[in-house]
C-alpha cells in the first residue's frame, strides 16, 4: 500500500467519524402519538317520521336513516354518520307484559362491555308529557359501544339504541365525534315521540 492510499483511507475514515458524530443529536425526545383532527359541523336536524314506524324524532343532517330490511316488521333502523364511520342501532318492541324482561335485558347488553370500559354513567330521562322515559348510559374508556340508550311509554313501546364505530374503538382518538354524537342522541330522546 502507498502512502498516498494510506493518507486516502486515513482521511475517508476520518470524515466518516465526524459525519456520524455531527448528525447524532443526542438530545432527541420522543413524540407522542398524534390523532387527525376531526373537524364537526353544527348541529342542524331533520324530523324522521314513516307511517310505517311507531315513532317520530329528530336526528342529525349529516346522519342517513337506513330501515333494517331484514327485520321490516319490527320497527328497526339504523342511523348511519358515513364520515365518521358511526352507527345508532335502533331496535324497537312492543310492550306485552314484558316491560320488566326488556329493561334488564337491555341493562344486561350495557353491562356486558365492563371488560373494557373503566365506568359506566348512567342518567334517567323523564318526560311524562309526552310518556317517554328513558335511561342514557354512557361508557369510559375502550368499549366497543361508547353510548346506549332506551326510551319507553311503559305501556305499549319499547325503544333501544347503541352507538358503535365500525372501527377498533380507541377513546382518545374518538372523543370529539362522541362528543358530537351524544348531542344528536339527547336531541332524538328529547324529540322522539310514540304514535300509539
Amino acid at each position: 500500500m502507498t502512502a498516498k492510499t494510506t493518507v486516502s483511507i486515513i482521511f475517508i475514515a476520518s470524515f466518516a467519524c465526524i459525519l456520524t458524530v455531527a448528525c447524532h443529536n443526542s438530545s432527541a425526545t420522543p413524540k407522542p402519538y398524534g390523532y387527525f383532527r376531526i373537524t364537526m359541523p353544527e348541529n342542524t336536524y331533520q324530523k324522521f317520521d314513516i307511517n310505517t314506524k311507531q315513532y317520530s324524532f329528530e336526528y342529525s343532517a349529516i346522519a342517513r336513516i337506513n330501515e333494517r330490511t331484514d327485520k321490516p316488521d319490527q320497527n328497526w333502523i339504523d342511523i348511519v354518520y358515513p364520515q365518521h364511520n358511526v352507527t345508532i342501532y335502533i331496535t324497537y318492541h312492543n310492550v306485552k307484559n314484558n316491560l320488566d324482561t326488556m329493561v334488564n335485558d337491555s341493562h344486561n347488553f350495557t353491562y356486558r362491555h365492563t371488560i373494557k370500559a373503566n365506568a359506566i354513567d348512567e342518567m334517567m330521562y323523564l318526560y311524562p308529557e309526552k310518556k317517554v322515559y328513558g335511561l342514557y348510559a354512557e361508557l369510559e374508556g375502550d368499549a366497543a359501544s361508547p353510548i346506549q340508550f332506551l326510551l319507553t311509554d311503559s305501556t305499549h313501546n319499547f325503544l333501544r339504541g347503541s352507538l358503535y364505530f365500525n372501527a377498533e374503538p380507541n377513546s382518545d382518538s374518538v372523543a370529539p365525534v362522541v362528543d358530537f354524537i351524544r348531542k344528536d342522541i339527547i336531541h332524538l330522546m328529547e324529540t322522539l315521540e310514540w304514535k300509539k
